[in-house]
């Protein structure tokens, strides 16, 4: 059972007049919540060694496995406002962020991701709450199997590649109800 987040009655979903996707509509109130993607923002941090900096999730999901500092976006700042403070909190780090690397729609996990280019100029890092450890990581070094989300494995080989900033595409898991292609976390 759903209710409403503005007068807390029960509330139904159907397709409101004008519409045509379902929504939770509360019958007392009217109110018509609309849910929307999730925006995560990151950022592929590099040195003038050509090394990204990489965080080691402290945090589930994916816990103990590597990614780019990355996290949801907050209500208030700009796309790029949002991928510099993820680097803080993740990585002690105060980046200087550029251009748009890639933006990914992941349909099935209603979540779009926004990557951006950065330098970090004083070099400094260190992990925060939800980081084990930050290190500055060659490409050659990636650790491909330890990566914790697939959309951080294709920007990175997007990125290594050679792919050009303002990249878009989209990611089909195309199976609702089951386990994400990813494999399970190993247990220690």
């Amino acid at each position: 059972m759903s209710y409403c987040l503005k007068c807390g009655s029960v509330a139904n979903r159907q397709i409101p007049e004008g519409d045509n996707r379902e929504r939770l509509i509360c019958p007392s109130c009217g109110y018509i919540h609309y849910e929307n993607p999730n925006n995560i923002v990151g950022a592929l941090v590099t040195n003038d060694r050509g090394e990204i900096l990489m965080c080691k999730r402290a945090i589930e999901p994916r816990y103990g496995l590597w990614t780019l500092p990355a996290g949801f976006m907050e209500n208030g700042e700009t796309l790029e406002q949002g991928a510099a403070r993820e680097t803080r909190e993740e990585a002690c780090a105060e980046i200087e962020v550029g251009h748009m690397l890639c933006a990914v729609s992941i349909p099935f996990i209603a979540q779009v991701y926004v990557i951006f280019l950065a330098t970090l100029p004083d070099g400094q890092h260190a992990p925060g709450p939800e980081s084990l450890e930050t290190a500055w990581v060659k490409p050659a070094d990636i650790p491909w199997d330890e990566l914790a989300f697939p959309v951080i494995t294709q920007a990175l080989q997007y990125w290594i590649d050679g792919g050009q900033p303002g990249a878009t595409w989209s990611i089909d898991f195309k199976s609702k109800g089951k386990n994400p292609p990813w494999p399970p976390r190993k247990q220690d």
